[in-house]
């Protein structure tokens, strides 16, 4: 048995192997459980999910005395704590940072409002004892060694990246170069590979995908709802949501939706597929958040368990505030300046080629060569360009389209150069024959390498 100092057990509460709680009635008779969550509250504390739990809550209540058991995944060491039921909490910033897990869980299996958090049980940890002789020692020669691990790459200091983050952010004049600034140096100095960038539309209820790395095609424009997925989650609650066996969470999450279709409930939702990675492990997403109002997700996933932990939480959390502020700032601006150097122009094709572009008024949606281009805000954009450019015009500026009322921009926070950089990103996809040039600050160009058939249709 040894002091309490929970602290130094943290990766125990990462949730990779499930924890188990044993209570007892007032008679005598026990109960074991398994565990969603068991959240470190502090250095004396800790707090465990109920969804369900009757049999458990009922116990604790007449009898407060509980055993919970911990594992380390990383050492496979086994910790015994003596607890004693302090309180339940339905609200606040602990529920909340509990319920978010689950919500995103809930949310992305269908599960909505079936598979929820009713409550954060909050323990006293009155002892730690470490349980010897769980696991038996290997027998020589009857196991193959395990491939050795790779080494995570090294975790520089925190102040040198937040200073080289900040580097970069100031020298970025637009914003699709300060996205892509910071998840490059999330790569290079954090072994963040897998990251994206999601910002808030003119709507307020959906997020569309701005910049990626690591996932191979950009997925510019790709869309989620507030309130769908993990993403979604992240966005509709404003808070960090951190999982560490993505795998497992998930296959808990389709066994209690097995159980209520079974049960012939309430119509489910269809599960929704996971961003990126499709084996993605582990899952860390941040709101980003300026005076209150939600600009955007910073979504980070890996495919080894545990590659997300407090710290990174923390620390990126910071990044996170700085990246929404500039974002903010960057987004707003009208600056025209003359571009440095020489102008990059589109090279020709080898053959000369013939795009035929639909524009679909009931919905602003674009078609090239019969394939979906974009649609809304982004869409009626191109196809303004697009008309300008049959009388002439090649050159323009987001202060004119700010100030184009047919554009139907929203008076507050248009979200134009987000706009701008997506168009951008889906020309280069699909259409690589039309490129949208930079000009300088707030100025770029529409640059043409072919020919162009125009159709619109209600």
């Amino acid at each position: 048995m040894r002091a309490v100092d929970l602290h130094a057990l943290a990766p125990c509460f990462e949730g990779v192997i499930p924890s188990t709680i044993a209570t007892c009635s007032a008679d005598g008779v026990p109960n074991v459980a398994m565990l969603s969550q068991v959240h470190l509250v502090d250095a004396t504390h800790v707090a465990l999910s109920r969804q369900f739990f009757n049999k458990t809550t009922r116990n604790f209540a007449e009898n407060p005395l509980a055993t919970v058991w911990v594992w380390n995944p990383l050492t496979f060491e086994t910790w015994r704590l003596r607890a004693r039921f302090e309180r339940s909490e339905t609200a606040g910033s602990l529920f909340e940072s509990m319920a978010a897990r689950i919500q995103a869980i809930a949310s992305h299996t269908g599960m909505a409002g079936v598979f929820r958090l009713i409550a954060s049980d909050v323990f006293e940890v009155l002892a730690v004892e470490r349980v010897e002789g769980v696991l038996m020692p290997p027998v020589p020669g009857s196991h193959a060694p395990l491939p050795a691990r790779p080494e995570p790459p090294e975790r520089r200091p925190e102040l040198w990246v937040l200073q080289r983050i900040s580097e970069r952010v100031n020298a970025a004049e637009e914003l699709d170069a300060l996205l892509d600034s910071v998840l490059q140096t999330l790569d290079e100095d954090l072994g963040l590979a897998h990251a994206s960038v999601l910002l808030a539309d003119e709507s307020g209820q959906k997020l569309f995908t701005v910049a990626s790395h690591g996932f191979g095609e950009s997925g510019a424009g790709a869309e989620v709802a507030f309130g769908e997925g993990l993403i979604g989650t992240v966005a509709k609650e404003r808070r960090p949501v951190r999982l560490s066996r993505l795998s497992d969470d998930l296959r808990a999450g389709r066994g209690v939706r097995d159980r209520v279709e079974k049960a012939g409930g309430a119509a489910l939702r269809p599960e929704i597929p996971l961003p990126g990675l499709p084996d993605a492990q582990s899952y860390l997403g941040l709101p980003l958040v300026v005076r209150n109002r939600l600009v955007g997700v910073l979504s980070l996933e890996a495919r080894d368990t545990l590659s997300f932990d407090a710290w990174h939480q923390d620390f990126l959390a910071i990044v996170a505030n700085q990246l929404a502020m500039d974002i903010e700032q960057l987004a707003s601006q009208d600056h025209e300046a003359p571009a440095p150097g020489a102008r990059v122009t589109a090279k020709p094709p080898a053959e000369p080629r013939t795009r035929r572009l639909c524009f679909y008024r009931s919905d602003d949606c674009v078609f090239v060569d019969d394939e979906y281009l974009i649609r809304n805000l982004p869409g009626r954009i191109l196809w303004k360009l697009l008309r300008a450019h049959q009388q002439g015009r090649t050159e323009f500026t987001n202060r004119e389209l700010r100030l184009d009322a047919s554009l139907g921009l929203p008076e507050l926070k248009d979200n134009l150069e987000s706009r701008l950089i997506l168009l951008r990103k889906r020309l280069e996809q699909k259409c690589p024959d039309i490129r949208l040039a930079r000009r300088g600050r707030g100025r770029f160009a529409l640059e043409l390498c072919c020919a162009v058939e125009f159709d619109e249709r209600p």
